[in-house]
């Protein structure tokens, strides 16, 4: 019996880490995405899942690195599988959880070789259909990246030169 439960730990955590993996992808590509947000929010959605599971923990806050505004600004740590996490706080962590100071520069996530797009089906797979149809909600009423729009606007020149020759357009 004894031997069940430890295989199950060993599955949950073989889980955790490899969600942890894919929320790893998600948050790397969202810091250089035109379009971060729905990349943020599926990073969100998947830590409070996995926090309410108890397969992710809350450590403490740190200051943020990158501060809005230059204000003093504190990040939710969140351990999960091998993996480390910040998510911004809210007023129940600023009350809670233990400050820890600045972030330790020596500590650093895994290697990981995963696609986005695996990343975003592990994810969504975890999450659910219901949080997934609010992510898209959120996104359909945007066009798709990399359409233009059919405005084309033409430049008139006010002061035509003569030496161009009549009718010249840039």
């Amino acid at each position: 019996m004894n031997q069940n439960k430890g295989q199950t730990d060993d599955n949950d955590h073989a889980e955790a880490n490899s969600l942890a993996q894919a929320i790893f992808i998600i948050n790397k590509h969202a810091k250089t995405a035109p379009e971060p947000k729905l990349l943020y929010e599926l990073k969100r959605l998947s830590l409070n899942k996995l926090l309410s599971e108890g397969k992710a923990k809350k450590m403490g806050l740190h200051f943020s690195d990158h501060p809005k505004f230059s204000a003093q600004q504190s990040d939710v740590i969140i351990s999960c599988g091998e993996y480390i996490f910040h998510l911004p706080p809210t007023r129940e962590d600023l009350k809670t959880l233990p400050h820890l100071g600045s972030r330790s520069q020596s500590v650093r996530n895994p290697k990981t070789v995963l696609s986005l797009n695996r990343a975003k089906q592990i994810l969504q797979a975890y999450i659910g259909q219901a949080a997934c149809n609010a992510l898209n909600k959120k996104d359909s009423h945007k066009r798709p990246a990399g359409q233009k729009t059919n405005s084309k606007k033409s430049f008139q020149n006010t002061f035509p030169s003569s030496f161009l020759g009549k009718g010249f357009k840039y």
